[in-house]
Parts: structure tokens; sequence; C-alpha cells
């Protein structure tokens, strides 16, 4: 009877496991890309099922005794982000053989992402809970055929994995992998101990290794720098804008989902001042994330919270290698390097797969309440989500774009202006609105609403096309202050030098020097990738230069 308790308490509890964590699992094509609104609601209905099974556990079964204890929760959720993990590479070797679409026209392999990037970094996170699975198992003895099932389930999902992972050709996860899989490794291996019995014996053989270590360490890390060098000079540049903006305000930070207007603000800042080197002029983007989310807690909510979480991982790191919970604590690893260079937090399923791994290495033996408290926060946080979801709002969205690229624009402005109350905090549906508004001529209507995304958003488009709106306005001096501004913010775009020339060759604004500057600059300037558009402007230019 305490047996069938026991079995019954633990299958109530997986129930609710697996639907939370499963939400990596979920596609949403229908919606507009790179919204996680479905996922969302789908989190919060997941979180209260979650909740109910476990009030209804810790209601039916009462456990008291020992043989109660909640110990396997980890191992329910190790187990079953094990199984997730294998069935997003064996998603993403179909799509590496073309038996199933990517999500994404450019690359071969996404899993049920976006994009590699995220996808890879999931496989990374996932990595050392099947190697430390697999170890733990295979060290064993008199192993039950379960444990025996387990440990060729973990070592089928980890070299799926090994198969998958490099095709995502993303460092960031590459890294994870390789620093969570040796932290497990080594501590199988005591190599703590090793290297202390061998700085007692021979310290001068213990210098050498490390030497020997480091530089191949370094070569390792320079090439895989240079593998896909303006990547990585690309997010060096924004981590040095990122730290501006931290400086700024280090104590509080700008705010909550401020990153991309606060980052494009001191963008424009740093090469308004013209001291730039063209290689950063050359790498510069308008990154919605800052590809490291330390960096972005500390912009967003400053430096306080940062060292509050940082130092809640590194408390809860703590006690599951106390608890001997090395398979969670391995993927905490995995998911704070690849933090480092990457943007997990922007994914439900990383935030939830975070939580549920945290709470893995917290919740040992006599821990039980602790589930319980768990539990409840979880369901108050999915109620809460259920109740916020924008998912419908989402799907009209995505047909009302149909219309606004296929230029009905009276239905899509009708469906913008519904929506707009819902979807207001989301920077690509008002450009998409403000740019809708510009092209019917209604110009301060768009303006209002641009101006809105750019509180959102460092897309140098919001700023062109509000210039646009005052040039036909008649409004010349703010035109040409927000086409500057524009230049500014990405001074490696031609567009607006050409939006400028055009300014300037207005009858009721002629400037015949800055005409010439910026005509020579659109003629001059060379291009990221050239293309029909570049040529188109450069003709244009010339024309004008010559008409005038």
């Amino acid at each position: 009877m305490q047996r069938l308790k026991k079995t019954f308490f633990q299958s109530l509890i997986l129930l609710g496991i697996v639907p939370v964590l499963g939400v990596v699992c979920l596609s949403t094509p229908e919606l507009p890309v790179g919204e996680f609104a479905g996922q969302w609601v789908w989190l919060g209905k997941a979180c209260v099922f979650f909740a109910v099974c476990v009030l209804f556990a810790f209601a039916v079964v009462r456990p008291k005794q020992p043989t109660l204890e909640l110990l396997p929760f980890s191992r329910m959720v190790v187990w079953t982000l094990i199984m997730l993990g294998g069935m997003q590479a064996v998603w993403g070797l179909r799509q590496i053989y073309g038996l199933s679409y990517s999500n994404h026209s450019l690359f071969a392999v996404t899993g049920s992402f976006f994009n590699p990037g995220p996808y890879s970094g999931y496989l990374a996170m996932v990595f050392p809970l099947c190697l430390n699975e697999c170890l733990a198992l295979k060290a064993k003895k008199n192993k039950t055929w379960i444990e025996e099932a387990g440990c060729y389930i973990a070592l089928a999902s980890m070299l799926l994995i090994i198969c998958v992972l490099p095709s995502g050709m993303s460092r960031s996860a590459w890294l994870a992998a390789a620093i969570s899989g040796l932290w497990v490794y080594g501590m199988h291996r005591n190599w703590r101990g090793i290297l202390n019995n061998f700085w007692i014996k021979d310290k001068r053989r213990v210098l050498l290794i490390a030497s020997i270590s480091s530089a191949v360490l370094f070569l390792f890390l320079t090439a895989v720098f240079y593998l896909k060098k303006d990547s990585a000079n690309g997010r060096l540049f924004m981590w040095k804008i990122s730290l501006s903006a931290i400086a700024d305000k280090p104590l509080l930070g700008s705010g909550i989902e401020s990153f991309p207007a606060t980052y494009g603000s001191f963008q424009e800042a740093y090469f308004s001042g013209g001291n730039f080197s063209p290689q950063e002029e050359l790498v510069a983007g308008s990154p919605e994330y800052a590809f490291n989310e330390y960096l972005q807690i500390a912009v967003e909510r400053g430096i306080p919270m940062l060292l509050c979480i940082v130092l809640t991982l590194a408390f809860c790191l703590w006690f599951g290698v106390k608890s001997g919970q090395l398979s969670a604590c391995g993927g905490v690893i995995s998911f704070m390097v690849f933090s480092f260079s990457s943007y997990p937090l922007q994914y439900p399923a990383f935030i939830i797969s975070l939580l549920f791994l945290l709470m893995a290495c917290l919740i040992a033996d006599k821990r039980k309440w602790l589930l319980l408290g768990f539990a409840i926060i979880m369901g108050g946080i999915g109620s809460s989500l259920w109740c916020n979801d924008k998912s419908e709002a989402c799907r009209e969205w995505a047909n009302a774009r149909i219309f606004y690229l296929s230029g009905n624009l009276k239905e899509a402005e009708k469906d913008y202006e519904r929506l707009y109350p819902l979807l207001r905090n989301r920077a690509t549906f008002l450009f998409e609105y403000g740019h809708c508004l510009h092209k019917q001529k209604k110009h301060e209507t768009s303006n209002v609403v641009l101006k809105e995304a750019a509180t959102r958003s460092c897309d140098p488009m919001i700023l062109n096309i509000i210039g646009k709106n005052y040039q036909q306005m008649g409004e010349y001096v703010e035109a040409e202050k927000f086409f500057i501004r524009s230049t500014h913010l990405l001074p490696g775009r031609i567009y607006p030098y050409y939006l400028l020339a055009k300014l300037y060759a207005e009858p009721r604004f002629y400037h015949s020097d800055k005409l010439r500057e910026s005509v020579e600059i659109v003629l001059t300037k060379e291009p990221k990738v050239q293309s029909t558009a570049v040529k188109q402007m450069r003709e244009e230019a010339r024309e004008l230069l010559g008409n005038h």
C-alpha cells in the first residue's frame, strides 16, 4: 500500500512536469515571426495544471513517511529534459536530411525554434544531463532493467546531440556543452582530489600541464573567434555599448524591456562623436538583445539586481552539488555559459527549464514542502500568463499583415487600429501600423505611432519614416534631425544619406553643399551587401546632383 501511494504521488508530479517543460516542442507558425504569445499562454495553462497536480498529490497522499520524500523530483525534471532533448535532436536530424521543414529559410536546422542559435543552446543545456546520468548509471553495480534502459537512453540522447550540435554553428552552444560536460566528467573522476595529490607530489608537472592546457584553450578560443569573425566583433561592440548604458544608470537600470531603445540611444551618441573605427561601423547593428543576458539584466534592472540573480544561481549550484544533484547543476552551468554570449532568457522554454533545474538542485531529501510552495508560486504565475493571453490578438495581427504586405492598406489600418490597445508593447506591430499610416499619407498619426515604436526599438527605419513624414508635411528641419539621427545610429547604411540628399534637393530647403556631401557619401560608401536598391539609389543621387 505504501509503495502504491508513492507511485501514485510521483506519477501525479511527473504528469504536471511534462506539459510545462514540453513547451519547447510547441511551434506556432500561424503567429508572426519571433512572437511567443502562443508559448506563453500554453506555459500559463501548463503551470496551473502542474500546481493542481502537486496540490492534489499532497491532498490525497499526504506524504509523511520517509519513503515518500521527494528526492525523485530532480530525477523527473532531468529525465523529462533528456527525453525532450533527444526529441529535439531527432527533429534536427530530420531537418538536416530534408525529412522535416526548417522554421527559417536561411538555416537547414532549427528544431522547433526559429533559428539554430537557441536550438543549439537548448541541446547544449541537455547535454550534461545526459552525460551525468550515463556515467552515474554505468558506474552503478547490480543495475535493474530500468536503470540499464536509462543508461542506454541517456547515451543515445547524448550521441544524437553530439551529431546535431555542430550543424547549428553556434560557438556559444559548443562552449556551453564543452565546459558543462568537462565539469560533470571532472566531478565523477574527482579531478580536484587528483590535482591536489599531483600538486603535493610534483608541482612542476602540474604547472606544465596547466600551461599546456591554457595554450590549447587559447588556440581553441582563437579558432572559434575567427570562425565567424564579424559576428564575434559585432557582439564585442554590443557589449561595449551596453557597458556604457550600465555606467549611466548602474543602480536601477533603464527599466524592464527597455534594452533596445536604451542601446539605440547610446549607440547613436557613440557614433555621433565621430571617434569610431571602420570595423565598428561595419559590425554595428540594431539588436533587440544584448547577446549577453548578464549585461542585459544590468542595463534594464541595474547591477544590484544582477548580483542578486548571480548569487541565487551560485547558491543553488552550491546546494545542488552538496546534495548530489550533478545533472541539474550541469544543466544550470551550461545555461550560464550560454547566456554569456546569447539570449536564452528571451525564450519561454529556457526560462521554465532553468526554474525547474534550480528547483531540482534545491528540492532534496526532507524538503517536500518546498515543492508545495514552488507549485503554488508557479500556479500564480501561470494564472497571470493565462489571463494575459495575447495569442488570439497575434493571430489577428498575422492576418492583418497579409493586407499590409499585399497593399490593401485601408483594411490593414482597420485591423491595426483595433489591435493597437492589445499589442502596443510590440515594436514590430507599431512599426507596421505606423508605416501603413505613412503610406496612406496620414503623416501626423503615423509619427505618433512610430515615436512610440522608437521607445521599444533601435531600428533606424523608424527614424527614416518619421523623417519622411516630416518632410512631406513641410517640416524640413525636423526631417533633417531624424535623418541625421539615423546616420548616427547606423553610419554604415546608405539609405539615410540618400534621404538627406533628397531632402537637401527640395526647393524650399535647398542646400548645395549639404546636397553634394550627401550624394558623395551615397556614391562612395561601401554597402555591406551589393543590391539592386543600392544601384538605384546611386543612380537617383547622380541625377539629383546633375539637376542642381
